[in-house]
């Protein structure tokens, strides 16, 4: 239950959930590449992908942190070509970095939705590909992507169509390369938090200060990630995994210190599938 040794390959990991991924495969003693877009610090968004490897190497692992725009194909061969030539192999994809607009139809330009297509589902697709060569050398590969089950109900579409389209793009990444590449024992998952993740997302685009304190932190992200990368991957894949499921399968039955300034019921996560929410005992307010 260790990824001591592993390499991983973090997309967008400079802060939020992919740092914290970054931070708890660290501890571990793993070798993670960040390969994000922030070299400089920015007005409104915390950390750089310097920032992140300094955070990577105290907690006990070896970072390496590589500008990268997943919408460029040149740059993402030159990261994961860094990132073998310094830790000599790739075992783990981590497919993290994502574009957000909450907007309807007439009021999405196309440039946002270009954007949120050739990040989300193009960028999973381009990071996976560079990363498969080098997986199908790895002992125990995973690739493992932040997106939701295809629950696909028009409640989920009908205020974001772009956004919805986007980031589903990404889940048929993991439906489509699970089979694809099951004879070459690629673990190729999904994971997806059962509330709304205090992340700059939240913060500067949902919901503010308000709905931060109604969501749990990143770390519960990074822990039920944690528990599927050190799985067996011949055994683990092909799934849309939520958070507090994985980790309740674990053991896990106190879930508070995740959100320790909680005080009425969290916010559920969009695309949560309502029988998730159903069958939780977490009180959790739907969305959608």
């Amino acid at each position: 239950m260790s990824l001591a040794g592993k390499t991983l390959f973090i997309s967008g990991g400079s802060r939020g959930i992919g740092l914290a991924i970054a931070l708890r495969a660290a501890r571990d003693g793993a070798n993670v590449t960040i390969a994000a877009k922030t070299d400089r610090p920015h007005p409104k968004l915390p950390g750089t992908i310097h920032t992140a490897a300094e955070e990577i190497e105290a907690a006990g692992g070896r970072g390496l942190a590589v500008v990268c725009d997943i919408r460029e194909e040149a740059q993402v061969e030159r990261a994961v070509a860094a990132t073998v030539d310094a830790f000599g192999g790739i075992d783990i994809c981590v497919n993290n970095a994502s574009a957000i607009q909450l907007t309807g139809t007439l009021e999405t330009r196309m440039k946002r939705f270009d954007l949120m297509h050739e990040v989300n589902a193009r960028g999973t697709f381009l990071v996976s590909k560079c990363c498969i060569p080098h997986l199908k050398k790895a002992q125990n590969p995973h690739i493992l992507t932040l997106s939701p089950p295809l629950d696909m109900q028009a409640k989920w579409f009908k205020n974001h169509v772009a956004y919805t389209m986007a980031k589903f793009g990404m889940s048929m990444c993991t439906l489509g390369m699970s089979a694809e590449f099951a004879e070459d024992g690629i673990a190729v998952n999904s994971l997806w938090p059962l509330t709304a993740i205090d992340t700059a997302a939240v913060r500067n685009v949902l919901g503010g200060e308000a709905l931060a304190r109604m969501s749990r932190s990143p770390e519960i992200v990074a822990d039920a990630a944690h528990a599927i990368l050190t799985r067996p991957a011949r055994e683990t894949t092909g799934n849309f995994f939520i958070d507090e499921r994985v980790l309740r399968e674990t053991g896990v039955s106190d879930f508070s210190r995740y959100a320790p300034d909680a005080t009425g019921p969290l916010a559920g996560d969009f695309f949560v599938p309502d029988a998730v929410l159903e069958e939780t005992d977490t009180e959790v307010r739907p969305i959608g």
